[in-house]
């Protein structure tokens, strides 16, 4: 008798159905980097595919493929990390069985990565503890490396939208590792080494130590994304499509990114956002939850312009400016003119506009410039009368 697709809904529904299962947040099957030293440190965690919110038949699957294999299953914890064996694949090879002739491209990755795990040759120098197979069911502290990784893949392919997940805890799960390329090196082998290496000739060029790789690394982005430079964009960033960061002066750190098509040239430090159509012009600084925002994290608005080496710790709206050099913090005085009070009232008419402000006050108000007196040295707001538009060749 013929297992056909019918046949998988209905196992999937099955499994479903019994008391110890659980749908999971996120899972995947992980390629994990481990120590050269120690084996039991976890340096990196490769997911071909990182399932979020999303299909939960090959959760199933997975699922009940390690208990027939004879490992506890537990779903009442935040996460479950497993590795796999021979029976785990088979199982899996026999559950996905009607859709592996189709497991091609962008149809059933899922099935494509069980595929590929059963298909390793004996020769690829690949063993079962190379893979681990991860589930996350709740959206607590990160207990292991896998499953901050697992979350960094959620922000970074956009599956999770920024500031939304539990990342407390997650710096302690990493490994501060030395990287060549994508290749993760523990930092003690290469102290017990280093004669050796040296002496030889085969000491590794070291491209950065960090406990965090590089997004290109383990994403690519959307065709007309640019990064023009790998060391400028942190794993667990979030690029939206349109994006380009340029060389020199520009980062962006994990868990911030922009929210559309952004040009950016400075600095988009944790926590941080930019809205669509805005320049974060060359240096220009948004600050991150420790370094001058009073803790509140920064949202940047559409179509604003952040001027060379301007500094922002407080969130500004849509349709504003604030000019080179220009600095705005939580409680920077910002004067405005009776003018301007006016013509701010007109395209904000539920905000409280005044003619002395904190920078903290202008939370949501569209259409400010912000620039220094020259001749007082105080910093005043105005309406913006400039439209800030990006090129479209370009983004």
């Amino acid at each position: 008798m013929a297992y056909t697709k019918d046949d998988f809904k209905q196992l999937v529904t099955d499994i479903q159905s019994q008391d110890w299962y659980k749908n999971p947040i996120g899972f995947g099957i992980a390629k994990v980097d481990r120590g050269q030293l120690n084996k039991d440190k976890i340096l990196q965690a490769t997911y071909p595919v990182a399932n979020w919110e999303e299909n939960y038949g090959s959760a199933a699957v997975l699922l009940n493929a390690l208990k027939h294999s004879g490992v506890e299953v537990d779903t009442s914890k935040s996460e479950l990390v497993c590795e796999i064996n021979d029976k785990f694949l088979e199982k899996c090879i026999e559950s996905f069985r009607p859709y592996i002739p189709e497991a091609k491209g962008e149809e059933h990755k899922n099935v494509q990565v069980i595929s590929t795990l059963a298909s390793l040759p004996i020769d690829s120098g690949l063993t079962a503890d190379n893979f681990k197979v991860v589930f996350l069911f709740e959206d607590a502290p990160a207990q292991s490396a896998e499953t901050v990784y697992l979350k960094l893949y959620a922000l970074s392919l956009g599956k999770a939208k920024l500031r939304t997940l539990n990342l407390d805890g997650a710096f302690g799960k990493l490994e501060n590792c030395a990287w060549v390329g994508n290749q993760p090196i523990e930092l003690d082998w290469l102290r017990e080494n280093e004669i050796a290496l040296k002496l030889s000739g085969k000491y590794p060029t070291i491209d950065m130590v960090d406990k965090f790789p590089r997004f290109l690394g383990h994403v690519i982005p959307a065709d007309n994304t640019r990064i023009l430079e790998s060391s400028k964009v942190r794993f667990g960033a979030q690029l939206a499509a349109g994006t380009t960061v340029m060389p020199g002066a520009s980062y962006i750190n994990f868990n911030a990114g922009t929210e559309g098509a952004v040009m950016v040239e400075g600095r988009i430090s944790s926590s941080a956002k930019v809205g669509a159509g805005s320049d974060v012009g060359g240096g220009a600084s948004i600050l991150g939850v420790l370094s001058g925002t009073d803790g509140v994290p920064v949202t940047i608005g559409e179509n604003t312009l952040l001027g060379a080496n301007s500094c922002t710790g407080t969130a500004i709206g849509d349709g504003c400016i604030i000019d080179a050099g220009v600095t705005i913090l939580p409680g920077t005085k910002i004067t405005l003119s009776e003018k301007a009070v006016e013509q701010l009232k007109q395209i904000n008419p539920d905000k409280e506009i005044k003619t002395v402000m904190k920078g903290m006050d202008f939370q949501g108000v569209n259409g400010v410039h912000f620039r220094v007196n020259s001749t007082t040295g105080q910093t005043v707001a105005m309406r913006s009368t400039r439209e800030v538009k990006l090129n479209k060749d370009l983004h």
